[in-house]
C-alpha cells in the first residue's frame, strides 16, 4: 500500500491518505519506527503490529494529557484508563512508561497531596491519610510523607478549630458543645491526645447570658403550644439537651 501523500496534525499525529482511499491516523512515534514517511509505503502484513503499536501510543498519550491537566496517584490514572475500556495491557505499558519516565510517581503524589490538603484545609493526618488510603498509596509511603504533618501544625489547627467553633455554637454549653467539638475534630482527623490538650484549656462551663437568650427564644417558639408548668418543662428538656441548664 502506497502512502499517497500525508499531512502532520496536533498531538504529534500524521494523517496519512493510502493510495487504496484507506485513511490512517498515526502518531509520530509508529511513523518513526517503520519509516513510513522514508518509505512512502505499508506493507499490508505490517498493518496489524503498525495499528497494535499506534495503539499503546494513543493510551500513552492519554494518560500523559490526563496527568498533565491533576497530578494522579498511579491507582487512579489506571481507573481513568480502564473507563476508557482499553485493554490492560496497553493500561499497563504506559504506566510503566510514564513511571520510568518521572511523571508518575505514588510518593512525590503523596507528599503534594498532604501538603495541599494542609495548606487548603482543615483536615487533620487521619483524614487525609484515609482519602490516600483510597487512591491505592501504600501505607508506608504516606506515614513516612505524614511526618511534615507534626505535632506543632496539628496543634495550631486544632486550636484554630477550638475557637471557631466556640464562636459559632452559641446556642450550645457545657458538656453538649464540648463533647460536639471533640467529634467535629476527631471527624476531621486529628488525633485524640493532642485534641484534649487544646480542649482542657477552654472554658465549656454555661454562660448565663447565651443561656438566657436561648431560653427566650424557645419560650417564645414553645408558648404558642405550650403553657405554665408544661412550657417551663418543655423548655427545660431543649435547654438541657444544648447543654444548657437554666434555673429561675
Amino acid at each position: 500500500m502506497k502512502i499517497e501523500r500525508y499531512k502532520k496534525e496536533k498531538g504529534g499525529k500524521y494523517r496519512l491518505l493510502l493510495d487504496n482511499g484507506e485513511v490512517l491516523i498515526l502518531y509520530e512515534e509508529v511513523i518513526l519506527k517503520y519509516n513510513l514517511l522514508l518509505n512512502k509505503e505499508i506493507i499490508p502484513s505490517d498493518l496489524n503490529e503498525i495499528n497494535k503499536y499506534n495503539q499503546e501510543w494513543e493510551v500513552y498519550y492519554v494518560a500523559l494529557n490526563n496527568i498533565k491537566m491533576r497530578f494522579k496517584s498511579v491507582y487512579e490514572l489506571k481507573e481513568v484508563l480502564r473507563k476508557k475500556e482499553y485493554s490492560s495491557n496497553y493500561i499497563d505499558l504506559a504506566i510503566d512508561k510514564l513511571i520510568n519516565q518521572g511523571y508518575l510517581n505514588d510518593k512525590i503524589f503523596a507528599r503534594s497531596y498532604i501538603n495541599n490538603q494542609m495548606i487548603t484545609t482543615n483536615k487533620g493526618p487521619f483524614k487525609i491519610k484515609k482519602e490516600l488510603l483510597d487512591k491505592k498509596i501504600e501505607e508506608e509511603i504516606i506515614d513516612e510523607e505524614l511526618i511534615n504533618f507534626t505535632d506543632k501544625d496539628q496543634l495550631e489547627k486544632i486550636e484554630k478549630l477550638t475557637t471557631k467553633m466556640l464562636k459559632t455554637n452559641r446556642n450550645r454549653g457545657g458538656f453538649v458543645l464540648k463533647q460536639k467539638i471533640i467529634n467535629d475534630l476527631i471527624n476531621l482527623g486529628y488525633e485524640n491526645e493532642l485534641i484534649t490538650k487544646v480542649i482542657s484549656d477552654k472554658d465549656f462551663s454555661n454562660n448565663e447570658e447565651i443561656r438566657n437568650k436561648e431560653y427566650e427564644k424557645l419560650k417564645k417558639r414553645l408558648s404558642h403550644k405550650y403553657s405554665g408548668k408544661e412550657l417551663e418543662r418543655k423548655i427545660n428538656e431543649k435547654l438541657y439537651q444544648k447543654g444548657l441548664y437554666y434555673e429561675e
